[in-house]
């Protein structure tokens, strides 16, 4: 039997995956680990990113296991500290340390900041889940819990999965997509319900229209999708309804 053969015949294991003949590969991924000058190329393979994801999930759930109640500030990081929405949502996070209930942001500049700022001065639990960015800043001055994340939905995950409720600011796709991302888990009940509160009923006005007069009215959400969420200019309500089902001290 020559070698070609041979090597028809072998059957290659790898985990679950089997290969024969042609498919048999030459060398292995772990050979190319032992050989001290190699090409960097595997470090970006799918299989070596499925491990650093785990590890990111790994490290978040590590991080906030033992956060305790915490509702989500969402919102723009262009927002300038001269603006009133920065001030509003400077006292959402004093309103929430002052009921024992966490902030968590995004981690960065704008409503983030202001928000992380108010808990933080009121002696609350302030939380920035930052996002590895090539032009923006590390995690604000303000939070006192951090972790920087690599992957948006992981760190989307840990929003959802951790935090009770949601107050959104005036914000651009960033801010949408995380709005989205939870009143989509929750109208496909793949998260539990949970309260979210929109700032600002001018800035709101057009895309609450939209929603219950062009996408509800095409069949595209249900007439009452839209009773997920609630718009409101008061501070105070914003913080009563994001913290309903909360037992606050």
């Amino acid at each position: 039997m020559t070698e070609e053969e041979k090597r028809a015949a072998e059957t290659y294991r790898r985990g679950p995956v089997i290969m024969r003949g042609q498919m048999i590969p030459r060398d292995t991924t772990v050979s190319h680990l032992l050989q001290p000058e190699t090409d960097t190329a595997w470090l970006h393979t799918d299989s070596w990113r499925v491990l650093r994801i785990q590890a990111e999930f790994v490290d978040g759930f590590g991080a906030l296991a033992e956060l305790g109640s915490a509702v989500a500030v969402l919102g723009s990081a262009r927002t300038a500290p001269d603006d009133p929405m920065y001030a509003n949502a400077q006292q959402v996070g004093g309103l929430l340390a002052e009921r024992g209930v966490a902030t968590m942001t995004g981690g960065g500049p704008g409503i983030m900041e202001a928000a992380n700022r108010g808990a933080f001065e009121a002696g609350g639990v302030s939380v920035g889940l930052g996002i590895e960015l090539p032009l923006e800043e590390s995690i604000n001055e303000w939070v006192n819990l951090g972790m920087t994340f690599r992957y948006f939905f992981v760190r989307k995950t840990m929003f959802v999965k951790y935090s009770r409720g949601a107050i959104v600011f005036p914000g651009g796709f960033g801010t949408l997509d995380e709005a989205f991302e939870v009143l989509t888990l929750v109208q496909t009940h793949k998260a539990p319900e949970r309260p979210v509160v929109l700032i600002g009923s001018e800035y709101w006005r057009g895309l609450v229209e939209w929603l219950r007069g062009t996408v509800a009215g095409c069949g595209n959400i249900s007439p009452l999708d839209p009773e997920l969420f609630c718009v409101t200019d008061d501070v105070e309500e914003a913080v009563a309804v994001a913290c309903a089902g909360i037992a606050t001290r």
